[in-house]
């Protein structure tokens, strides 16, 4: 992975005016060792390509940036920067470095002096970032929304959002977090829970409990990891949709009393047990979206069947249908009662399919075996034939031993011969 989570490409700032301080005595020193014929020309080439060659200075737009003063927004989109540019503009309010290659966003990437006291909203979307180190955000005290949205995010600091030591630092000021789409190809996982760590950034050091809006939408999750949202209390808008959510059981709303919205339309979903449906009924001003999952309307409904008939809470509800069993499939969940719900075994295609495979099989042996058995039934008379003599002699054998023994004249008889 290109870069590391060292330090900001702004970090030499004090450099920066030296540099400038270095160029004009220069400039001076030159100017005072030309002869008296040309003085006034000669410095003033000299200083005029030193400026020239100087960065922008604070308040100037940087070199590949598009900027509005009035409107307080810097524009650095689809011009394949590899870093954050040193020279942003101190009156700049949202920042927008989308389509870019930044790769990595190190610690103190946006640090400058004087500070970017005013940048309040920065989006980051779609800037092949693949490492976002520990207090890469720090010194943005007015930071209230950022988007790190279409990012394949490998690492993802637990610090991220709180600051190289967690312990130390204050709490974020972010109010708005997108998160969409960041899950990193499959073969660039590090044999690590892409949710784990997802889920470790948004709890470390209860730095984002003034969160208000989270977005964490096409992620592939497949659960969500336990007391991901404990230290988001403040959270107003949860956004899951488009995942691969197959259960909530691990997950609690309980601490949410301020979510107003919460989107799960398009997860692998199959019911919700009691104890989800009695945290979301608990909730005072939550509404739920469960569109597009794949209901199973067994027994295992029933309870969440007879919650949806009472509840308010599901927006959209009666769009709700059954995906499987196959007799149920389309069927609105409202219009379920008891008698509809049933656990019959239910096999997957797949086993259903071995199922049948393993029946032809077995046919085909039997008919092989019925078949060999048909072609050699001369033989097989015959074997029963002389099985059947053979067992008849032996019985004859023991039958006869047995009239001896049990007649006492047979028995003397037999003794008297042997003598």
């Amino acid at each position: 992975m290109p870069g590391g989570c060292s330090r900001g490409p702004a970090a030499g700032d004090g450099r920066l005016w030296l540099a400038r301080l270095a160029l004009f005595l220069l400039g001076w020193v030159s100017s005072s060792s030309l002869t008296s014929s040309a003085p006034s020309t000669s410095s003033a080439s000299f200083l005029a390509s030193a400026v020239s060659a100087q960065p922008a200075l604070p308040g100037q737009c940087p070199q590949p940036c598009e900027c509005s003063e009035a409107a307080r927004t810097v524009k650095c989109v689809n011009r394949n920067l590899t870093e954050v540019p040193a020279d942003l503009p101190h009156y700049v309010r949202n920042l927008f470095l989308t389509g870019n290659q930044l790769a990595v966003l190190p610690a103190g990437a946006f640090a400058r002096r004087p500070p970017l006291a005013e940048l309040a909203a920065l989006n980051l979307s779609g800037s092949s970032l693949e490492e976002v180190c520990a207090g890469a955000f720090e010194h943005l005290p007015s930071l209230r929304q950022l988007d790190l949205s279409h990012n394949p995010l490998v690492n993802l600091s637990a610090f991220a959002f709180s600051g190289s030591n967690a312990s130390f630092s204050a709490p974020s000021p972010l109010v708005e977090l997108m998160l969409n789409h960041i899950v990193p190809p499959d073969d660039r996982r590090q044999n690590r829970s892409f949710e784990g760590m997802v889920a470790a950034a948004l709890r470390a050091g209860q730095a984002l409990r003034g969160l208000q809006r989270l977005e964490l939408a096409s992620n592939h999750f497949l659960y969500l990891p336990r007391d991901v949202l404990a230290q988001l209390p403040g959270l107003r808008h949860l956004d899951l949709h488009n995942n691969s959510l197959v259960s909530l059981t691990y997950v609690s709303f309980r601490n949410l009393t301020h979510l107003e919205s919460l989107h799960l339309e398009d997860n692998a979903l199959k019911v919700l047990h009691n104890g989800t449906l009695a945290e979301l009924q608990s909730l005072p001003h939550v509404r739920v979206f469960l569109d597009n999952n794949p209901w199973v309307c067994d027994c295992h409904m029933a309870d969440m069947v007879a919650w949806l008939k009472e509840t308010e809470v599901v927006q959209g509800k009666a769009r709700l249908t059954c995906a499987f069993p196959e007799k149920m499939r389309n069927r609105a969940l409202l219009e379920l009662n008891s008698s509809h719900l049933d656990c019959d075994p239910i096999l997957p295609p797949s086993l259903q399919t071995s199922y049948v495979f393993l029946g032809i099989v077995l046919a085909l042996i039997g008919a092989i075996f019925l078949l060999v058995l048909y072609l050699n039934r001369k033989g097989i008379k015959k074997w029963m034939h002389n099985i059947r003599d053979a067992c008849r002699d032996h019985m004859e054998g023991y039958h006869y031993r047995y009239e001896i023994n049990a007649d006492p004249r047979l028995t003397n008889l037999s003794s008297n011969s042997d003598v």
